[in-house]
């Protein structure tokens, strides 16, 4: 799916309806916190080029709690108002009421599929099709 189809698709869709599955692994932290693992290049010839000795294969972008809770819920079969929703009851205090909440996770996850750190379910299944 290339950028235009991709947009053409997010126009129509409803985004608290979609389900997002991460593209990238992750690491939980010694403070319970969550890292999400970068790699430095994708490409394995320049990864043995430019690779030095003495940095390691992977960058972490360390998330804040929020961000971590949510990261470690997206494994494709909840979806974003379901996300909402639990976030809401582990944080009562602090993601109230349930629209703000929406709008945090909803920015938080477009940030993540434009760095292309996590997909959706949705769009995974139209690019099988075309592929076919």
């Amino acid at each position: 799916m290339n950028f235009f189809q991709r947009r053409r698709f997010f126009k129509k869709a409803n985004f608290l309806d979609l389900k997002p599955v991460r593209v990238l692994g992750h690491e939980l932290r010694d403070d319970g916190g969550v890292s999400i693992m970068m790699p430095r290049f994708k490409n394995r010839i320049n990864s043995t080029l430019f690779q030095p000795n003495s940095k390691g294969q992977f960058i972490p972008i360390k998330l804040d709690r929020f961000g971590g809770h949510t990261w470690l819920m997206i494994d494709g079969e909840l979806n974003v108002s379901q996300i909402c929703l639990k976030l809401c009851q582990q944080f009562p205090d602090e993601l109230q009421p349930v629209e703000e909440a929406e709008v945090r996770v909803t920015n938080f996850l477009s940030v993540l599929y434009q760095e292309r750190y996590i997909t959706f379910r949705e769009i995974q299944k139209k690019q099988e099709l075309h592929a076919k």
